[in-house]
C-alpha cells in the first residue's frame, strides 16, 4: 500500500492503526508491517479459498498451463535432434516426420537446406506428413 506522499509520522501512525483496526474484523489471518522509509506498507492475507482463475478455468491442452508454446523453429530443431538419435540407434532406409502444418511448412521452406544437410549426413531420405490433430509442439519420427 502506497503512502509515499504522507510526510507526517503521526499521520502515518494513525493510518496504520486504522488499517490494523479494520483488518481485525477480517476472518482471514492478515499481517501488516509498519510504514517503510519510502512510505510503503506491506500487507499479506491468508487465502481462504481457491482463486477465481482456478475455479473458472482449466489447464490449456496445448501448453499444459505454461502459457506459451514452442515456436515452429524450436520444434524443427527438436525434430533434427530426434532424427539424429533415431538414425544412430536403428537401421532403416527412410524416416518420416509427422508434425503440425506450421512445423512441416517450416521444414519444407526455411529449414529445407538444413533438412538436405541432415539427409546427407545420416544417409537416409526424410519425408514429412502433416498430422492435423497434432499441436504445434507434437511430432513423431517414424522409421520406414
Amino acid at each position: 500500500i502506497d503512502f509515499i506522499d504522507m510526510k507526517d509520522p503521526e499521520h502515518r501512525r494513525q493510518v496504520l492503526r486504522a488499517l490494523e483496526k479494520a483488518m481485525e474484523k477480517d476472518y482471514a489471518k492478515t499481517s501488516i508491517t509498519g510504514v517503510s522509509e519510502l512510505g510503503l506498507v506491506e500487507m499479506t492475507r491468508k487465502r481462504t479459498r481457491e482463486s477465481l482463475e482456478h475455479v473458472l478455468c482449466e489447464t490449456c491442452k496445448y501448453c499444459s498451463g505454461r502459457g506459451t508454446l514452442k515456436s515452429p523453429e524450436t520444434v524443427c530443431y527438436e525434430i533434427f535432434r530426434e532424427i539424429l538419435r533415431e538414425a544412430r540407434a536403428y537401421e532403416s532406409d527412410r524416416l518420416m516426420v509427422l508434425a503440425s502444418q506450421e512445423v512441416v511448412d517450416r521444414l519444407l521452406d526455411e529449414e529445407s537446406a538444413n533438412v538436405a544437410d541432415l539427409e546427407e549426413f545420416i544417409g537416409k531420405a526424410i519425408q514429412f506428413q502433416v498430422e492435423a490433430i497434432y499441436t504445434q509442439e507434437q511430432f513423431d519420427v517414424v522409421l520406414l
